[in-house]
């Protein structure tokens, strides 16, 4: 099949039916003997006779026809039909299109050697179904896309990337397969509401208990350096919990739908859009620090509501800038491990104000990044090997063989595939790193 053809899925089942002249002896059949009632999802089994003087019940769809009664239905079932002298007539069922699930439409219209692989999995991100088709699915993308529509009421639009994530700002081509050409979407997490355009920014639906995760690891009154932020979904969440967030990144439509998010949220006050590359993030930190507290006057004022003996109240809040930055967060997991060197010295022009705070604490780094290894490997690396890799490319790239492996702390993301998986590292940044000279 080319084009969907809904007709080619018109079925007639042959059934019998059950006339029921008391209604109240309907449910006293359906509760006792329920296994021979038809159970069908989206079929009812109660039919009402147009002249409401009788009420209908399918049997159970193994009975297609009033002879196979004696083999087919449970004695209950046929002692009660003669004791209520219950009509039982043969019954024609319509079964259309709607009926069916999309796998099974699926392994009826593709090809026979594709049955054991059916496409019918993908990613929502708002009104967007996304798939990433193999190219022996892709010429009948436009014919699994329509049937992911039909069965999907909360889907506008289908899509199917095209290629691989551009390395600057990853995003990637797609086309579009059904529905709707409108790629705006509105996606709602973490109790935010998010707007962006899902071909010109990054967004993963997949990480959203991930977001959730780390958010809640901040306390109100942290700072926040996220580095490349995308367009919000670390940084809005945590500004709705008065962490105060330093929101990063490159991309010039990531920028934009931040600034949105950012206000669309209401955390105006807590989260600073910025579109800087992120290693001169990482290099000015503390000079960002400075002149976001300046610009501030050091506090964070904003207001919350109480009701009290049925009356609102205002009440004013103020929160502390902190001298000192709490946390960093690098979600490019493709390449956020080569801007740890840029560490180095962040604090060093510094460290003579620094070292009169009291209390001055050195920042923790939650970086991303994966460690892909060959499916040749015997035996395959566990979960620890794969671990102490990560942990030497860190030493590596910030030149500090002094930082433990202890000091490291790994939470598993997921697997983008069998051999590729997706590490959170958090770890706090070394003295010796941050005072280092340039």
């Amino acid at each position: 099949m080319q084009e969907l053809d809904r007709s080619f899925f018109h079925r007639k089942l042959s059934l019998v039916i059950a006339y029921f002249h008391d209604p109240k002896k309907v449910g006293t059949f359906t509760k006792n003997c329920s296994k021979d009632v038809l159970r069908l999802k989206k079929i009812k089994n109660i039919i009402k006779d147009e002249n409401v003087t009788k009420i209908g019940v399918l049997l159970n769809e193994n009975l297609s026809n009033i002879n196979e009664i004696s083999e087919k239905l449970s004695i209950k079932a046929q002692e009660f039909f003669e004791q209520e002298n219950i009509e039982l007539e043969p019954y024609e069922l319509d079964i259309t299109y709607d009926f069916w699930k999309s796998e099974e439409i699926l392994s009826a219209i593709l090809p026979e050697k594709f049955l054991d692989e059916v496409p019918s999995g993908f990613t929502i991100t708002g009104h967007i179904a996304h798939l990433n088709l193999r190219d022996e699915f892709k010429p009948y993308g436009k014919l699994i896309g329509q049937v992911i529509l039909d069965k999907n009421p909360n889907i506008k639009t289908v899509v199917n990337k095209l290629d691989s994530i551009h390395s600057v700002y990853r995003t990637f081509d797609m086309e579009i397969l059904a529905g709707e050409n409108n790629l705006i979407v509105e996606q709602r997490e973490s109790n935010c509401l998010f707007k962006f355009d899902f071909t010109k920014v990054y967004w993963n639906s997949r990480l959203h208990t991930e977001h959730d995760r780390l958010v809640k690891s901040f306390k109100e009154g942290d700072l926040v350096i996220d580095v490349m932020a995308g367009v919000g979904p670390f940084s809005v969440p945590a500004g709705k919990k008065n962490v105060i967030v330093l929101s990063n990144d490159l991309n010039p439509e990531s920028y934009k739908y931040m600034q949105e998010n950012i206000t669309k949220n209401k955390v105006e006050k807590f989260v600073k859009p910025m579109n800087e590359d992120g290693r001169v993030l990482i290099r000015e930190c503390y000079s960002e620090l400075l002149k976001f507290s300046q610009d501030n006057n050091g506090v964070i004022k904003y207001q919350s509501k109480k009701r009290k003996n049925k009356e609102e109240e205002i009440i004013e809040h103020e929160i502390k800038i902190p001298k000192h930055i709490n946390h960093f967060v690098m979600n490019l997991p493709d390449s956020a491990l080569e801007f740890l060197n840029e560490y180095n010295g962040i604090f060093t022009k510094y460290k003579s104000d620094i070292e009169k705070i009291q209390n001055f604490e050195f920042p923790t780094i939650h970086t991303y990044c994966f460690e892909k290894f060959s499916p040749d490997e015997n035996p395959e690396p566990t979960e620890e090997v794969l671990h102490r890799r990560v942990h030497a490319k860190i030493q590596k790239i910030m030149d500090c063989y002094t930082l433990p492996f202890e000091a490291l702390s790994f939470h598993t993301v997921r697997k983008v595939s069998p051999t590729k998986p997706m590490f959170c590292v958090s770890f706090k940044l070394p003295k010796e790193v941050v005072f280092r000279d340039s």
